[in-house]
């Protein structure tokens, strides 16, 4: 039988997921292997250097490079507050003292006396790595980190922005082609994920955030919408470090498309349940999709993965286009050609045929393809 190999884009009602929570740089694992987390649990910790401040002693002294440490009134390694003294002259006339004053709080960490700077250190900022699933912990990684696994419903989206978050899971529409408008954002929305329909607008999306919404999951979004949320033009990047207080997440693309039946369906059928999402995306160089997670409220190690194996295509299977003109459709497989064709950029390649359910059908490529695991 005909196969293609191309990286799949999940939707499975129940999967074993296995979650690697890692530290930035090393530091201290706070769990061990076989403990029960809850999304909120902090699973390791560690320390970043605070950012270094230069200060010229000699010139605010006016001394010589090689005299500063004699006018030290601290020495390396030790801590000081903003605007404390922490070196000064003595000249015969106490009004002519000359006193250089700490920028910061931190601590001295060199003092030069080839080029007469003193380096400062803001204190480190420490950084928390969180389990964000219920699950339970079945690899520990030493100074490093862990892996969280959890038995659940397992979706990705074709893309998100804003970062991990947690929250109760709410259905804000009736059907998969509705809009989800700023008048059905309700305060008892706050610290929830809401699932919309087709398509968000962008002044409910400003409206959910004022309310307190966590995230938003959506079948379609404006493009130029993405850009006023974001307050630049994204590019091609690696999303999901955004700062705009609420994590956004499409499954079918831009524009307004209707959330695929499946997808919706199955969100609502889970409607109440706690659930994790992450809207970090790449499209090139390393494919990353957005991830919606929502853990069954009793885990068990070693369950069986009942989503599709890896395999490559096959007739019948169910496909998302990723790239334009036929950018976020979903179809099934009609054909699978084996010999290369030529396609209207001159190149190429092999292609495969996907009939749509609107009764059309189409030829692209097959790397513009993801395959669709139910």
């Amino acid at each position: 039988m005909t196969h293609a190999y191309t990286p799949g884009l999940r939707i499975s009602e129940k999967t074993k997921i296995a979650s690697r929570r890692s530290l930035p740089l090393l530091g201290d694992v706070l769990v061990k292997k076989g403990a029960t987390l809850k999304a909120e649990d902090v699973v390791a910790v560690t320390h970043l250097p605070g950012k270094v401040h230069v200060t010229n002693a000699v010139n605010r002294l006016g001394i010589q490079p090689k005299d500063l440490k004699d006018y030290m009134l601290k020495k390396e390694g030790d801590s000081v507050q903003k605007n404390e003294p922490i070196a000064e002259t003595r000249p015969w006339l106490k009004m002519m003292k000359s006193v250089l004053l700490s920028p910061i709080t931190g601590t001295i960490e060199t003092i030069s006396t080839i080029t007469g700077q003193i380096l400062l250190r803001e204190p480190p900022r420490p950084i928390e790595v969180y389990s964000h699933v219920d699950g339970i912990v079945t690899e520990v990684m030493e100074k490093e980190g862990v892996v969280v696994e959890t038995v659940g419903t397992f979706i990705q989206g074709i893309f998100g922005v804003g970062g991990e978050t947690v929250g109760e899971l709410a259905i804000a529409v009736d059907g998969p082609d509705d809009i989800i408008t700023a008048d059905k954002i309700h305060s008892e929305y706050k610290d929830k994920i809401i699932v919309g329909g087709a398509f968000v607008e962008y002044d409910t999306i400003e409206k959910a955030k004022k309310i307190g919404v966590k995230g938003i999951i959506v079948g379609g979004f404006n493009d130029d919408d993405l850009k006023k949320l974001l307050g630049y033009d994204l590019g091609v990047a690696i999303t999901g470090s955004e700062e705009i207080d609420i994590t956004l997440i499409i499954t079918e693309g831009f524009g307004r498309i209707q959330m695929a039946q499946r997808t919706f369906e199955l969100l609502k059928s889970r409607a109440g349940a706690k659930i994790s999402i992450n809207g970090a995306t790449q499209i090139r160089a390393g494919v990353v999709r957005p991830e919606i997670i929502i853990p069954l409220a009793t885990q068990t190690t070693g369950e069986k993965d009942t989503g599709m194996a890896d395999r490559g295509m096959e007739i019948g299977d169910p496909v998302r286009v990723i790239r334009a003109p036929y950018f976020g459709r979903i179809g099934n497989i009609k054909a699978l050609p084996f010999s290369p064709q030529l396609i209207e950029t001159e190149a190429t390649v092999r292609v495969l045929e996907v009939a749509f359910a609107d009764g059309t059908s189409a030829v692209v490529p097959r790397t513009n393809v993801e395959m669709i695991e139910t």
